[in-house]
């Protein structure tokens, strides 16, 4: 059946009891503010809520409990840290207070240690003023700026212990997912035992002596999609999310994009599963349960993840069912929920996706999206012109909803930004409603502008009149580009150049497609689709495809990307959005086995590949490019026995006007094109 608008759905607001002292927020006086709508860095209400987390907090200390015990339904002991408002002297403060749940498979040892280190004498400040102020912009290392400014954005407290939050009057729990870290049991990622672990632990705090009954799930990549998960499964006293960095839909996101793996999945699973032989020094006479359980499992998920890439046979190389236990139903979403997100994280378009399900009214969702990666959230939050640091959003996030002071967070956003080419903005909504979406057809009349790549073809409103037939090799340099620091969390962007704004190393393995300059500013706003006839030479072809805007000097910047396997080219039209005159705008692809179609050598071949969302601005002298390659790893790594029945040939597009080859994106001005 044909998928229909979701409409919001207005749910009550759970009463949560003010907790403030008359006039005053955490020891701190209150001042009238005013939020300025449409601001995306929140005005005068978000410098309440900075001085709020940077003035002297309410207790002096912090209490930390180390290995806390919490046995779950089938025996499981999960281990966690209880991190709680202390005096001077560290003995905890009296009373109950509003608790922040944070699930992790990173093993609690390495996320405290960032804390140690933070909340070090001299070295924590040094480390936070540094942040601040090490800026490498313009340089051929201005990548390296992109990881330091992570502490002073605030997303070092979302990960490790926010101190300022507990020693403001909440508790924090930090605590290991069963069967990684101090944990037992066998680890489940992300699935029905450990989304069950989730709800007994959010139990398990609301009977807690210093817990008021209000829980808040809060944390950074895995963490947030456990926080969704559990928020979906609506439990008794969870009243809030702040979810940084999650996913809906993860085999399409990271897993088999377009059918096609990436060295991301290998890598993470190999990681986890080293950090969870680490226990803690307190596990005591729980050590002999510990090593038993990881004897169980000692490398969870890596053989099947071999058996898939060498051979085909794990189903989870498919969308199988397995994800629809993993994927959280965000319509099930009730309670207030902040989701941050980034143009180029692993997970690609996850964050407006998760916003536009959620089925609650503006100010109750908020969805706030940078031009970052993985490894690198709320960079530059807190300047000027920025959204609040993420800790500053996360504090009022929490106060509204967990402690009911009525601070004006609600009236944030609700969608914050950073347009790529641009600066910060504040929407209404995501994708940009009034954008119309517009063909421009691929042609093979030479640009004139990238004479480095393998083909110099034309993008434009109108379609070419001659038949051209151009053909791709697969190679190697897409390894050097935007592509591989998106799917590595960021870490390649130390290296600049190729690694982050300019695509011309790896194009020169490409065809590029380029517009004229634009005459006027346009921006592009939602998600894209390449619609190409294709011919391939062996009995698979892998297509991966960029979109760029091309400075006047010549660099050509990533904006967004795409991929798709020739044998899952199949589209489910009920599960698709399309452009108004019938195109698509996001192709659906089953990526299921059962899905899957032949690709015969020789034969023309029609493929729809579907672009991430993104918005982003061309300003008047760049262009728009469509990069289009026949291999683009690590980012897509087809399994062996895909990878083998490509033959390692050339591709061909057929430019024809008869059939011709086009890009549908919704754009907002008339660029002259």
């Amino acid at each position: 059946m044909t998928l229909q608008p979701v409409r919001p759905l207005v749910s009550p607001e759970r009463v949560v009891p003010e907790r403030a002292r008359p006039g005053r927020i955490g020891g701190v006086p209150v001042r009238t503010f005013r939020t300025f709508p449409r601001d995306p860095s929140g005005g005068s209400a978000a410098d309440a809520w900075r001085e709020l987390v940077d003035a002297p907090p309410e207790y002096d200390g912090v209490s930390i409990t180390r290995d806390v015990p919490i046995t779950m339904s089938d025996g499981t002991t999960i281990r966690a840290y209880v991190i709680r408002p202390a005096d001077e002297s560290g003995v905890p403060a009296s009373g109950r207070f509003p608790t922040i749940l944070n699930i992790t498979p990173y093993n609690k040892l390495l996320i405290k240690s960032v804390d140690n280190i933070l909340s070090a004498p001299v070295v924590g400040p040094l480390i936070r003023r540094v942040s601040a102020r090490f800026d490498l912009s313009g340089t051929p290392f201005d990548g390296i700026t992109e990881l330091t400014r992570v502490v002073s954005g605030g997303a070092a407290d979302l990960l490790s212990v926010n101190r300022l939050l507990v020693r403001s009057g909440y508790v924090q729990v930090i605590a290991d997912a069963r069967g990684t870290g101090s944990s037992t049991g066998v680890w489940d990622v992300l699935g029905a035992r450990e989304q069950q672990d989730t709800l007994e632990i959010i139990s398990w705090l609301r009977e807690r002596s210093w817990c008021d009954g209000h829980v808040g799930m809060a944390g950074i990549s895995y963490s947030a999609i456990n926080s969704l998960q559990a928020a979906a499964a609506g439990p008794d006293g969870l009243d809030a999310v702040f979810a940084v960095e999650g996913s809906d839909d993860i085999v399409r996101e990271i897993f088999a994009t377009g059918g096609a793996p990436s060295l991301f999945i290998p890598l993470w699973l190999t990681t986890v599963n080293a950090l969870k032989w680490v226990p803690s020094a307190g596990l005591g006479t729980g050590l002999a349960g510990w090593l038993t359980s990881r004897l169980r499992s000692p490398a969870t998920s890596l053989v099947d993840l071999a058996a898939g890439f060498l051979f085909g046979a794990d189903p989870r190389i498919y969308d199988d069912p397995y994800y629809a236990t993993i994927d959280a139903p965000i319509e099930n979403i009730d309670v207030p929920t902040f989701v941050y997100g980034c143009w180029h994280d692993i997970f690609g378009g996850a964050a407006p996706d998760i916003y536009n399900r959620l089925r609650l009214p503006r100010g109750r969702k908020q969805l706030l999206i940078g031009d970052g990666y993985h490894g690198n959230p709320g960079i530059g939050f807190g300047e000027p012109g920025f959204p609040p640091r993420l800790d500053v959003l996360e504090r009022a996030w929490f106060d509204r909803w967990l402690r009911g002071i009525h601070n004006g967070i609600e009236k944030y956003g609700p969608v914050t930004l950073r347009q790529q080419g641009g600066s910060w903005k504040a929407h209404g909504d995501f994708p940009a409603p009034h954008a119309v979406p517009q063909r421009l057809y691929l042609s093979g009349e030479s640009s004139g502008t990238a004479r480095h790549a393998s083909y110099d073809g034309s993008l434009r409103s109108t379609d070419s009149v001659a038949r051209t037939v151009v053909a791709v090799r697969p190679g190697a340099r897409t390894v050097v580009s935007r592509d591989t620091t998106q799917v590595l969390a960021g870490v390649p962007a130390a290296l600049g150049g190729g690694f982050t704004y300019d695509a011309r190393f790896a194009e020169r393995d490409g065809l590029t497609f380029t517009t004229p300059a634009a005459t006027s500013a346009v921006v592009f706003s939602g998600a894209a689709n390449l619609h190409l006839v294709t011919v391939a030479h062996a009995r698979e072809a892998m297509w991966a495809v960029n979109l760029c805007d091309v400075a006047p000097d010549g660099t050509s910047t990533v904006l967004t990307n795409g991929a798709l396997l020739a044998s899952r080219r199949a589209v489910d039209d009920d599960l698709s959005t399309f452009a108004p005159n019938g195109d698509y705008l996001i192709a659906h692809h089953p990526l299921t086995r059962a899905a899957l179609l032949p690709v015969v050598p020789g034969e023309p071949t029609t493929l729809d590949i579907d672009l991430l969302s993104t918005e982003a601005v061309i300003e008047v002298g760049h262009r728009l490019r469509v990069d289009v390659y026949a291999a683009d790893a690590p980012r897509f790594v087809p399994i062996l026995p895909d990878l083998l029945r490509t033959r390692w040939r050339a591709q061909d597009v057929i430019l024809d006007p008869q059939t011709p080859c086009f890009l549908t994106l919704p754009l907002l001005g008339e660029p002259g094109w």
